[in-house]
C-alpha cells in the first residue's frame, strides 16, 4: 500500500498530470457558470476528446471537470437566482437573498470556502473507505434506498414556513409532476395526454429553472433596480471564510451527509443539497432568517454537494455502479480510455485509485481558488440595472432549458412551470418542497416497486430500513421540538391578503390532484398505485385547505415582498407579475415561428428599447454581444438552436437555419 501511495504521489505531481487537471478545472468553470448545463453535459462534451490520450492524463481532465462544476455553478445561484445545476438549487434560497441585500461577496466567499472544505473532506473519506466501503455499500438494497427517499421527504416540513399543509400540498404537486410519463414498473404512460414530449416526463433542468429562475427574474424586473439593493457588493470576501470556520462543525456534518448520499447509487447530486439544507434548518434554534439571507443556508448545501463527488466515486470505482448521472458519464469515460472499474481496480491498480482520489482533492483546491479569484469581478453583475440584464438571463435560461431534450416542448414546459412558480411565490407556497417532491418521485416509486417485488412487505423488518426509519423519526422530532419561528402578529396582520386568489389557486391544484387520481384508475395496479395514492391523499389535504380558506379560518397572508409592487398596480409604470410573462410568451411564440436567433434579436431590440429605455447604440451593442456569445457557445459546445416554422419551410444558412 505504501508503494502504491508513493507511485500515486509521483504521478500526481508530474507537470503533465497537473496541466491536464487544470485544463479540466477551467473547462468545468466555463460549463458550471452556464446555468442549466451541469456535469453531465460537460463530461459528455469532453468524452470525444479523450480518444488516444494517456489514461492518467485523461482521468485528470475528467476529474478536474466533474469536481469543479458543483463549485462554479454557485455563481449564477447566488448572483442571479438561477440554479447553475441540479446540485445548486438549495443554494439559491439564501445565497440569492444575500446578493439582493448587497452581501454577494460574503455569500460567494462562504460558498467557495465550504465547497473547498467539503471537497477535501470527501477526498479524505474516500481515501479511508476505499478499501472498507464495499460491505457497507452492499447493505443498501432497494428497501433501504426507498427509506432514504422518505428521509428526503421528511425535510418538507421544515421548508413549509408557517403553514405545514401548504408544504405538504406543494410537495404533492412535485410528486405528481414527477409521476408524469412512463411508469417504472410497467412502462404505461400516465397523464401524458398523448403528447410525445410528456412520455419521458419533464426534465429536472426545466423544472428547476422554471420554478426558481422565472419568478425571480419577474420579481426583479418589477422592482426596476439592480439585483443588489445596496449599491455595491458588500465587504465580506474574508467574512465568508470566517463564517465557514465559525460553522465548521455544521460543514463537517453536511460533508458527511454529502459523502453518504453520494455513495448511494441513484440518489446523487439532485437531492443531497436539499437534505443538507433541511438538516441545517432542523438543527438550528433560530430559523427566522432562512430563505432571507442566512449564511448557514449557503454553507450547508455547498459543503455537501462538493463532498458528494468523493462519495459518488466509491460505488463507481468499487462496483462500476454510478452514484449519479454525472458519475455515469464519468464511468463511460473511464471505460473509453481503457480503465475497468470494479474490485480489481482497488486490488490490482491501487496506485491508480489513489491518483484518482488525490486528483479529486487537488482539483477542489484549484477550483475553489480560481472561483475566489474571479468572483469579485463576476459579482459586479449584481450592480447592473436588472432591466439590462434580464434579456441575457432569459436568453440563457431558454437556451439551457432547450438543451434538456432539444424539443420545443422544453420551452413550453419552462413557461408553464414558470407561471406555477410565480403563483406559488405570490401565495407563499414553498417552492423547495415542490422541487424535493419532483426530484424524489421517480426514485421513490422505483425503489418501492423493487422492494415489494424482492421482499414483499417484509422489507420493513430489514435492519437498514429500521435504522433509516429511526433517523427519519429523530429528524422530524428535532424539527418539531425546535418548531417554526412564528411571525410577529402585527407584521402578519399588515401583510396583504387575497382570499379569492388563494381559493382559486387551491381549487386549480385540487383539480390537478383529482385528475391524477382518475388517471391512476386507467392504468394497471403497479402502473397507477403511486400517482393514485399521491393524487388521492393530496386531494383530501387540498379540500381541507379550501374548507378552511372559505370559512376564513386559514386566511394566510400572501408573500409581502412579492406583492408590494402589486399593491401599487394602478400607478403608471408598475407592472403586474404577469406582464413580463407576456414578454416571455411573445419570445417563445417568436421562436416557434421564426426560430431562436431571429426571435432573440427581435426580443432584445424590443425589450431594451421599450422596457430598459436604452439608447439605440447601447441596444445594438448589447444585442450584438448577446447573439455573438450564443453563437460561439453553440459552435464550441456543439449545441442546437430551437428551429421554427420558418426553418422547416425555407433552407437557411447556419446559425439561423
Amino acid at each position: 500500500m505504501v508503494e502504491a501511495a508513493m507511485q500515486a504521489l509521483v504521478t500526481l505531481t508530474s507537470g503533465v498530470h497537473l496541466l491536464y487537471l487544470i485544463g479540466g478545472v477551467f473547462l468545468g468553470l466555463a460549463v458550471g457558470i452556464f446555468p442549466g448545463l451541469g456535469g453531465i453535459v460537460g463530461l459528455s462534451l469532453l468524452l470525444p476528446f479523450l480518444y488516444g490520450m494517456e489514461p492518467t492524463s485523461a482521468l485528470a481532465m475528467l476529474i478536474g471537470l466533474v469536481v469543479v462544476i458543483p463549485t462554479s455553478d454557485t455563481f449564477t445561484s447566488v448572483l442571479m437566482g438561477i440554479p447553475g445545476s441540479s446540485a445548486s438549487q438549495a443554494t439559491v434560497l439564501d445565497g440569492f437573498a444575500m446578493a439582493k441585500k448587497g452581501e454577494a461577496a460574503r455569500a460567494l466567499g462562504g460558498a467557495f470556502s465550504a465547497s473547498l472544505f467539503g471537497g477535501l473532506i470527501g477526498a479524505m473519506i474516500l481515501t479511508v473507505f476505499v478499501l472498507v466501503a464495499r460491505p457497507v455499500i452492499l447493505l443498501f438494497g432497494s428497501a433501504e434506498l426507498f427509506m432514504l427517499t422518505i428521509l428526503g421527504l421528511s425535510m418538507v416540513g421544515v421548508m413549509a414556513g408557517s403553514s405545514v399543509v401548504k408544504g405538504l400540498v406543494a410537495c404533492g404537486i412535485g410528486l405528481l409532476l414527477g409521476g408524469v410519463g412512463g411508469a417504472p414498473a410497467t412502462g404505461e404512460y400516465r397523464m401524458a395526454f398523448d403528447i410525445n414530449y410528456l412520455t419521458d416526463g419533464v426534465p429536472l433542468v426545466v423544472v428547476g429553472l422554471g420554478i426558481f429562475a422565472i419568478p425571480e427574474i419577474v420579481d426583479l424586473l418589477r422592482q426596476n433596480r439592480s439585483i443588489a439593493g445596496a449599491q455595491g457588493l458588500g465587504k465580506g470576501w474574508t467574512d465568508g471564510l470566517r463564517d465557514m470556520i465559525r460553522n465548521k462543525w455544521l460543514c463537517l456534518r453536511c460533508s458527511g451527509i454529502g459523502c453518504m448520499i453520494g455513495a448511494l447509487p441513484g440518489l446523487g447530486g439532485s437531492v443531497v443539497d436539499w437534505i443538507a439544507y433541511g438538516h441545517v434548518v432542523q438543527t438550528s434554534k433560530d430559523k427566522s432568517q432562512f430563505g432571507k439571507g442566512d449564511i448557514r443556508g449557503v454553507l450547508a448545501p455547498e459543503s455537501a454537494n462538493n463532498a458528494k463527488e468523493g462519495g459518488g466515486l466509491i460505488p463507481t470505482l468499487l462496483f462500476g455502479v454510478p452514484g449519479s448521472g454525472s458519475m455515469a458519464v464519468f464511468l463511460g469515460g473511464m471505460i473509453l480510455i481503457g480503465i475497468e472499474p470494479g474490485p480489481s481496480l482497488v486490488e490490482e491498480e491501487l496506485s491508480l485509485t489513489y491518483v484518482i482520489i488525490w486528483s479529486l482533492a487537488l482539483a477542489n483546491v484549484v477550483g475553489a481558488g480560481s472561483c475566489l479569484l474571479i468572483s469579485k469581478h463576476v459579482a459586479k453583475l449584481t450592480t447592473i440595472p436588472y432591466a439590462l440584464m434580464a434579456p441575457f438571463m432569459i436568453m440563457v435560461i431558454c437556451f439551457a432549458a432547450f438543451q434538456a431534450t432539444r424539443d420545443l416542448g422544453d420551452l413550453v414546459a419552462l413557461f408553464a412551470i414558470g407561471l406555477l412558480g410565480i403563483l406559488m411565490k405570490r401565495f407563499d407556497w414553498p417552492r423547495p418542497a415542490f422541487l424535493i417532491g419532483f426530484v424524489l418521485a421517480g426514485q421513490m416509486e422505483t425503489y418501492l416497486y423493487q422492494a415489494l417485488q424482492f421482499y414483499e412487505w417484509e422489507f420493513v423488518t430489514r435492519i437498514g430500513v429500521i435504522i433509516i426509519a429511526v433517523i427519519t423519526i429523530v429528524s422530524i422530532t428535532l424539527g418539531a421540538v425546535f418548531g417554526h419561528q412564528e411571525e410577529d402578529e402585527t407584521i402578519k396582520n399588515n401583510r396583504p391578503k387575497d382570499r379569492k386568489g388563494q381559493v382559486a389557486f387551491a381549487a386549480f391544484v385540487l383539480v390537478v390532484f383529482l385528475y391524477g387520481f382518475y388517471d391512476a384508475f386507467q392504468q394497471s395496479f403497479l402502473g397507477g398505485v403511486f400517482t393514485g395514492a399521491v393524487g388521492g391523499i393530496m386531494a383530501l389535504l387540498t379540500v381541507w385547505m379550501l374548507f378552511k380558506l372559505t370559512l376564513g379560518k386559514l386566511d394566510d397572508p400572501i408573500n409581502y415582498d412579492y406583492e408590494v409592487q402589486g399593491s401599487h398596480a394602478g400607478q403608471v409604470g408598475v407592472a403586474t407579475p404577469y406582464h413580463y410573462l407576456y414578454w416571455l410568451g411573445a419570445f417563445l411564440l417568436g421562436i416557434y415561428l421564426v426560430g431562436f436567433l431571429i426571435a432573440l434579436v427581435s426580443f432584445f431590440l424590443a425589450f431594451l428599447r421599450i422596457k430598459a429605455q436604452a439608447s439605440w447604440l447601447r441596444t445594438g451593442i448589447l444585442t450584438t454581444l448577446a447573439t455573438a456569445f450564443l453563437v460561439i457557445m453553440a459552435r464550441v459546445m456543439v449545441l442546437d438552436f430551437p428551429r421554427g416554422l420558418l426553418q422547416n419551410l425555407v433552407e437557411l444558412p447556419w446559425p439561423i437555419g
